[in-house]
């Protein structure tokens, strides 16, 4: 504990410590915001534990699981917007988005609708480097404006995206013949609330929501 309080100072933040499920990236130089810029980012708002079901971790499982609670790939697989990155603490550093989803308006528009007019979408990274390997998914998400407005975050977009899609989680959810439903574990004192190093300056309450995805 002494050398975690040397290496991380007087802070407001839990210090890291062992977790089931995931690995609290701060334990190997990583953090729960992600890279925009090299000054700014998004948070790391929810974290899909390991303890879900194995079938979402993977890949092609996760894609699936995501079309249940409201998400799909982007409009006509084209890409939109800044390619993030995120430290995991994994030992693979900074490294690119894994997925990049949008909220999907059933069942005319898709996620074109979203690119359009706006909504919840959250970026994920898996935690899999060649030091941690939980196999849990990180996600920053977050609710934004329309493409007139460039795809801004709304005001308290990043709380009211999380929150969205922690409530579709939790509810009974289902694709291709699979159901779902996730448990919550709600923790602070991992990320700093308020809007220091957040991108566009919006503020989050600095809460994390830990899905635990049973079958």
């Amino acid at each position: 504990m002494d050398t975690l309080q040397a290496i991380f100072g007087t802070t407001s933040l839990d210090l890291p410590k062992p977790e089931i499920g995931w690995a609290d990236p701060r334990i190997n130089g990583g953090q729960f915001v992600d890279f925009t810029t090299p000054r700014y980012g998004e948070p790391l708002n929810v974290i899909i534990s390991n303890q879900s079901d194995p079938f979402i971790l993977t890949d092609a499982g996760f894609r699936l699981y995501y079309k249940s609670i409201g998400f799909s790939e982007e409009c006509l697989g084209l890409h939109y917007g800044h390619v993030h990155k995120a430290d995991l603490g994994d030992g693979d550093s900074k490294k690119s988005e894994h997925i990049l989803a949008r909220q999907y308006y059933f069942p005319k528009w898709g996620t074109c609708w979203e690119s359009f007019a706006g909504g919840n979408h959250f970026r994920a990274w898996k935690q899999n480097g060649s030091e941690i390997d939980t196999g849990a998914w990180f996600l920053a998400v977050s609710k934004e404006e329309d493409s007139s407005k460039h795809h801004m975050i709304i005001p308290d977009g990043y709380n009211i995206g999380r929150d969205l899609l922690v409530e579709a989680a939790t509810a009974v959810s289902h694709w291709n013949g699979m159901w779902w439903q996730a448990d919550v574990e709600w923790r602070k004192g991992l990320l700093e609330p308020g809007y220091k190093g957040i991108n566009h300056a919006i503020a989050q309450d600095g809460r994390i929501a830990i899905l635990t995805v049973r079958r």
